[in-house]
């Protein structure tokens, strides 16, 4: 009887080890996307504040008269108006991009964090349920054969006193 309670609890806590190794290496792989989500957002916005460089740059009026130079207008002012009107434009797009991008990474950063956290836990947990039965199995054993003897204590007792009365 003993063995059999003893194994059917190795069997539950080897059970709820593979469950918990499951969900740390889903926990695991769900990291790993957030970071390679992580990597494809600064990498967006890097090349977001490159293009913003460029344009700020562009938007001097020095280098638009420079981009227009080589095209004839009798009204070169209206010329130079719109081509500053279409690098604002792009210039306040790709910024509300950035916004967007810096928002996403903020986030995506303490999904992150919150992983690491939860995954820890999850390895805390995993190693506790795994190593449990190793550690304390004599005490598990030991616990079993102390409860079967105090039973077997207590049979006989009650069997003696059966006796006695008749």
């Amino acid at each position: 009887m003993m063995k059999l309670t003893s194994i059917l609890l190795l069997l539950v806590l080897m059970l709820a080890a593979n469950t918990y190794a499951q969900e740390s290496s889903s926990a695991a792989e769900s990291l790993e996307k957030l970071r390679a989500q992580l990597l494809e957002v600064q990498a967006k916005e890097e090349s977001l504040r490159v293009r913003a460089e460029q344009l700020e740059e562009s938007l001097k009026p020095e280098n638009i008269e420079r981009s227009l130079a080589g095209i004839g207008s009798t009204k070169p002012e209206e010329l130079r108006e719109a081509r500053r009107r279409q690098l604002t434009i792009e210039r306040d797009s790709v910024q509300a991009q950035l916004r967007l991008l810096e928002t996403s990474r903020q986030r995506l950063e303490t999904a992150i964090s919150n992983g690491e956290v939860r995954a820890y836990q999850q390895s805390g947990t995993e190693m506790t349920v795994v190593t449990t039965p190793k550690n304390y199995q004599w005490w598990l054993y030991g616990g079993g054969g102390g409860f079967a003897a105090l039973a077997l204590a207590g049979a006989v007792v009650l069997f003696r006193r059966k006796i006695r009365m008749r």
